[in-house]
């Protein structure tokens, strides 16, 4: 007997318990920068090193880093909170970055200040997934920010820190 696979929500909550760290994946071209919030982002390799992340087909970065063929990542410390709102929003990637303070790595695209780290890659591949399109690029460069706890997402909601620096799951909202 072949096994019901699971709905859609049931895979949902499950996954919901996997806590991941929270990222902002940003591209430019011809003085546009696009960017949004991920969390599903792996380590491929040390060598060289590279990493992979899952990005929706229809996400306006996508075909920016396409064509640019480069690609950034930042990632978040607990205080940056709203910034990791801002970028999961569905709004025009201008909006995105209003206000934002950010620099630019070697390859062009947006490194987001005061980050825990920032990798700028060179893309090495696209694969469509269903839904989503993993993207794998070999880090060209990196900096490396202050030391601090990584903004982290379980259970639908933003891990908290307490008045000692530990990290406590967050409340979802109603």
């Amino acid at each position: 007997m072949t096994p019901e696979p699971p709905t859609t929500l049931a895979f949902r909550a499950a996954m919901a318990r996997w806590a991941t760290g929270v990222s902002v994946v940003t591209a430019h071209e011809d003085g546009r920068d696009t960017g949004l919030t991920v969390n599903a982002l792996l380590s491929v390799s040390l060598s060289p090193p590279s990493l992979l992340v899952s990005l929706q087909r229809d996400a306006d970065t996508l075909p920016v880093l396409h064509r640019s063929r480069a690609f950034a990542v930042s990632f978040l410390g607990a205080d940056q909170r709203a910034l990791s709102e801002r970028f999961a929003r569905a709004v025009p990637s201008e909006e995105k970055f209003r206000g934002s303070q950010f620099h630019r790595g070697a390859t062009g695209a947006a490194l987001l200040d005061d980050a825990l780290a920032a990798l700028e890659c060179r893309l090495v591949s696209e694969t469509p997934v269903y839904d989503h399109v993993l993207v794998v690029g070999e880090v060209v460069r990196l900096e490396e920010g202050r030391d601090r706890s990584p903004l982290l997402f379980y259970r639908g909601a933003y891990a908290e820190e307490d008045a000692d620096g530990r990290l406590r799951p967050g409340r979802r909202a109603p």
